[in-house]
């Protein structure tokens, strides 16, 4: 079984669902530390004026894990936000499409945890909108022990995972033989050669949220992100 372990992002870009396509289970990984100033809360978009972030305001406590983190929301971020994507976005040719999903994600729901709002957007994104078929499934289900490298390889064995797909930061750190040895194949996921496509604003930049992509070529977006390999 291929699978994926990662921390849930906001909105993330499309490599993130790159990866969600190429295993069978992807898990979220929210048991860990929270990083301030990480994309566990924030993203950018592409304006007028280069590319925005959008940061949903939890504290500067890292001393959380990723699943105890909670929204801010005495703050207005959420029409904020969605402001923000909407004056960006208003005449991107699929904004319409997608604006029934932005209006109950920003102004009808009110969340609480920013795990829960990140897991709620990356699986509605990767189902209703992408067609994903991977499961989706929390660490927590799973016997996992020890810290790091140690825990990360405890739990893909409890999956049972026999090739584990990691974003290629993760080679720096990682022991790859640790894996090799317990039966799990590691490979790393190329993020090189996304095709271009018309952004509202120029400069092209492939480094914003996933929205950029689902505004601008709609139900293409599997050929900007996977699809094209196929070629």
């Amino acid at each position: 079984m291929k699978a994926a372990v990662l921390q849930s992002n906001y909105i993330p870009w499309k490599g993130y669902f790159d990866i969600i396509h190429d295993v069978d289970m992807f898990v979220f990984y929210d048991e860990v530390q929270y990083t301030v100033g990480d994309w566990r809360n924030r993203n950018r978009i592409q304006t007028v004026g280069g590319p925005k972030w959008l940061t949903v305001p939890c504290g500067y406590d890292i001393k959380r894990k990723i699943d105890e983190v909670k929204i801010k929301n005495e703050l207005p971020w959420q029409q904020k936000h969605y402001r923000s994507i909407s004056e960006s976005y208003a005449r991107a040719p699929f904004f319409q499409k997608y604006r029934e999903l932005l209006e109950y994600v920003y102004l009808e729901c009110r969340w609480e945890f920013l795990y829960q709002l990140n897991r709620y957007l990356i699986q509605t994104i990767s189902k209703e909108l992408l067609n994903l078929g991977a499961e989706f499934r929390d660490s927590r289900e799973f016997a996992s022990h020890g810290e790091k490298d140690e825990k990360l390889l405890s739990l893909l064995q409890s999956i049972g995972c026999g090739i584990y797909v990691s974003g290629p930061a993760a080679k720096n750190y990682m022991d790859t033989s640790k894996y090799s040895d317990c039966g799990i194949d590691v490979r790393w996921k190329d993020y090189s050669g996304y095709p271009m496509y018309r952004q509202c604003f120029e400069p092209f930049n492939h480094q914003v949220s996933i929205l950029d992509l689902l505004f601008n070529v709609g139900d293409d977006a599997p050929y900007y992100i996977w699809g094209w390999r196929d070629k």
